[in-house]
């Protein structure tokens, strides 16, 4: 079945990585995935917010890594065979994001995504770039860059700082 909403005209189309959280899709740029790892150890660092698991290990680099899930406030899930860390950079720095499942890869027409819905628009929802609209439903576009405030990405990247600085 072709899906009509996609398109493989680079100028016109972006390419998403489309993961689930909970019962809802969401999508970023894979031009922002460094790479999707299973589930791995995770080294917990006291006192950061509950949203961040803790650091890992990607091939010598120690990487916060926040649950996604928790911090848009869903129900928290235990890890299962399908659960993924996706590796983004954002910022200028490694982020690993803990998501239910990978789903797959879309190329997505710009004239499919529509900025988000007016309801939606407020502090809480800054980092919702726009909805996306495939013949499968919506998928939620994430602007990476504002899921974690400033004071959060300080604060990370401060632990993650220490955690190299301890590890070496």
């Amino acid at each position: 079945m072709v899906d009509e909403h996609t398109d493989h005209t680079a100028e016109e189309s972006e390419q998403l990585v489309v993961f689930q959280l909970s019962d809802e899709l969401f999508g970023v740029n894979i031009a922002m995935v460094n790479t999707i790892l299973r589930k791995q150890e995770i080294t917990a660092i006291p006192q950061t917010p509950d949203f961040v698991e803790g650091v890992t290990n990607l091939r010598g680099t120690i990487i916060p890594v926040i649950n996604l899930g928790k911090r848009f406030g869903f129900l928290d899930r235990e890890a299962t065979r399908s659960s993924r860390i996706i590796v983004v950079e954002t910022l200028g720095n490694m982020v690993g994001l803990m998501v239910d499942a990978v789903v797959e890869t879309l190329k997505l027409r710009n004239d499919c995504i529509e900025p988000p819905p007016s309801v939606v628009r407020c502090v809480e929802a800054e980092y919702l770039r726009g909805v996306g609209k495939t013949d499968n439903g919506l998928v939620i576009l994430l602007d990476l860059e504002k899921v974690l405030t400033g004071d959060e990405s300080g604060q990370l990247d401060t632990f993650q700082k220490h955690a190299q600085r301890t590890a070496a």
